[in-house]
């Protein structure tokens, strides 16, 4: 049996049917309350529907200060748990495993969305951000813990902690960002206090059976990939996780940092010996034969993005051809309204160049 099809069962033992994970993707379309839209629960499920393993939210912010951008599906208060539970149900029914992505924008929350100042591990002028204080962190913590047993108490399979793209987590991670001179700041394992303390937290409050994984990015927003596999090797020791999620930007290019530049940016991660924890990565995965070339390595299932909003049943196109190759952009509007995006969805895709033309 083919390894694109073969089913994966994580260490907590949740089983995904086969290797295709769908991104977490902003797409703007619930309340701003932060409460679930008829939109996005069926930009979802028809994901779900159309083959998808493991159908993971957009990111979904842990506090109300957090929030990262119009129209996103909120975590942070107990009204949120009637959509999520919805949510999760309308994913599973169709045979997929449902994670929603735990998330806190920090600095990049735009000020016109959220009350008061935006917060970081830092003060950042640039972005009008203030430190958060020693109280404020430990509330974080416990907040991403209790938006965790939400997830768990909404029926989803498990959820993801958001650690990458410049987000909160990731400006406690990285040593241009974080100033602090605290215990979660300066050394590597001070910057990364925060987010194990936040899994660690999860994995004692929402069991051994819950699926629990972390986003990493390197490269951008001061993250040094050293820095990075370092992270990854100290999850993995630890086993307290059941997969990585690394967003590359582009799984097939070499390293910025001339140093290491002997192999491309995926080998530096499919060389570490993963042990029990599950890897996958996105990236430009955009056709059949990218999804091979992957999985020909020890990736063990693929995040897919971009086309999966050209193509809702993208696995399933590819798993019949495998030389399948995705529609060509520009696409229409009325494309992409048969593709499950709403209004909202389609516009907020017109800020990617060249990928939507007017009808």
């Amino acid at each position: 049996m083919p390894k694109i099809s073969q089913p994966i069962q994580f260490s907590c033992g949740a089983k995904m049917p086969n290797r295709f994970m769908l991104a977490p993707m902003t797409n703007t379309q619930s309340h701003e309350d932060g409460t679930l839209s008829n939109e996005e629960y069926h930009w979802l499920v028809m994901r779900a529907k159309g083959g998808f393993g493991l159908t993971m939210t957009c990111a979904s912010h842990v506090q109300a200060n957090g929030k990262g951008f119009p129209g996103q599906l909120g975590i942070f208060s107990d009204k949120h748990i009637e959509g999520h539970t919805r949510l999760a149900n309308g994913i599973k029914t169709q045979g997929s495993l449902a994670v929603v992505q735990l998330h806190h924008a920090g600095m990049r929350s735009p000020e016109d969305l959220i009350d008061g100042q935006p917060v970081s591990a830092s003060n950042i002028k640039k972005y009008n951000t203030r430190s958060l204080s020693l109280e404020e962190i430990h509330q974080l913590k416990d907040d991403f813990i209790a938006a965790a047993i939400r997830a768990k108490q909404s029926g989803y399979d498990g959820v993801e902690v958001h650690g990458a793209h410049g987000y909160i987590l990731t400006q406690f991670l990285s040593s241009k960002i974080n100033s602090r001179t605290d215990n979660y700041g300066g050394s590597l394992e001070n910057r990364a206090r925060l987010l194990f303390e936040i899994t660690n937290g999860i994995r004692a409050a929402c069991g051994s059976d819950f699926l629990l994984g972390v986003r990493l990015s390197p490269e951008r927003f001061g993250m040094k990939l050293k820095e990075i596999t370092t992270i990854c090797k100290r999850f993995i020791d630890e086993d307290q996780i059941d997969f990585l999620d690394i967003s590359l930007w582009d799984c097939f290019k070499y390293p910025e940092e001339n140093e290491h530049k002997d192999q491309t940016l995926l080998e530096h991660f499919t060389n570490i010996d993963f042990k029990n924890v599950k890897l996958t990565v996105a990236g430009h995965i955009r056709t059949a034969k990218d999804v091979k070339n992957i999985l020909d390595t020890k990736v063990d299932f693929v995040t897919i993005g971009r086309t999966a909003i050209l193509h809702h049943d993208f696995p399933k196109q590819v798993l019949a051809n495998s030389n399948f190759e995705p529609t060509p952009t520009p696409v229409t509007k009325n494309y992409l309204h048969n593709e499950g995006l709403s209004d909202k969805f389609v516009t907020y895709m017109k800020r990617w160049e060249g990928f939507v033309v007017e009808n």
